[in-house]
């Protein structure tokens, strides 16, 4: 490990997770996504871990997108590979049971942004900027922003950021639903750690449970949704988890939860 600081929150049940590559703009090299590929898997089984913040180091930028001196020196076939492999990365961020907020400290840029529409949720810096660039540099976004930026702000919208390339500061990312969260006093850091220490008061089994059938329903046809949201209602009925939270609504205290 070496592209990644860690940090313990709330008594492990937050983690911050910062890309540690200030000079080159926190840009994401083949190792540096490599590395965040074997840090999600690493979280899979850790029942005290909740939620993860994932930023970057300093206050210029996020993520710059790809390492572009990298690309630069690439074949097409490696081309192909990097795109392949940072779309499961993305993916299994999609599909972890904890909660991925992006605190989006900078400049998020091409697949800067694209990590953070991996992210289940995202609180931005007032002096931040995102846009997916790519067709200005005669390319397409490839880490998937073509597919969840319309999910998230709509066709319209959405092609209109990807055709004309465009920055978009705090504000408008907030109008547009690009990000949930402003950070009132520009400490970005410190707004995500609160957003996901609200959100690990919850149940664990649970948390992945509605994220998953958020997540999933989107690709589903509404009755067939509505069936996966039946079955990750069911995963839940049995866990110890969800009569410590009857016995802690009845005695007026707060739950205990252990993720089982």
């Amino acid at each position: 490990m070496g592209f990644f600081r860690v940090e313990s929150r709330a008594d492990g049940a937050v983690e911050i997770w910062t890309l540690d590559s200030e000079a080159n703009r926190n840009a994401i090299s083949r190792a540096m996504r490599a590395e965040l590929e074997e840090l999600v898997s690493g979280t899979r089984e850790r029942r005290a871990l909740r939620a993860v913040v994932l930023t970057g180091a300093g206050d210029k930028s996020f993520c710059a997108g790809a390492d572009l001196k990298e690309r630069a020196m690439m074949s097409d076939e490696e081309v192909r590979t990097f795109l392949l492999d940072l779309r499961r990365t993305f993916r299994a961020l999609e599909r972890s049971p904890k909660i991925f907020v992006a605190a989006i400290n900078g400049a998020a840029f091409g697949g800067g942004t694209e990590l953070a529409l991996a992210c289940d949720l995202r609180v931005i810096a007032p002096h931040a900027q995102m846009a997916l660039t790519e067709t200005r540099l005669a390319i397409i976004p490839g880490g998937g922003g073509t597919q969840r930026l319309p999910r998230l702000v709509g066709p319209g919208v959405a092609k209109e950021l990807i055709l004309t390339g465009r920055r978009v500061g705090a504000e408008e990312a907030l109008r547009l639903g690009l990000v949930n969260r402003i950070a009132p006093d520009g400490d970005v850091v410190g707004a995500a750690v609160a957003l996901a220490e609200e959100i690990a008061e919850g149940g664990p089994v649970a948390l992945g449970a509605a994220k998953a059938a958020i997540q999933e329903g989107l690709e589903l046809p509404l009755d067939e949704a509505l069936e996966l949201e039946f079955q990750k209602y069911q995963a839940v009925i049995p866990t110890q988890d969800r009569l410590e939270g009857l016995r802690a609504f009845r005695e007026k205290r707060k739950p205990v939860y252990r993720g089982a």
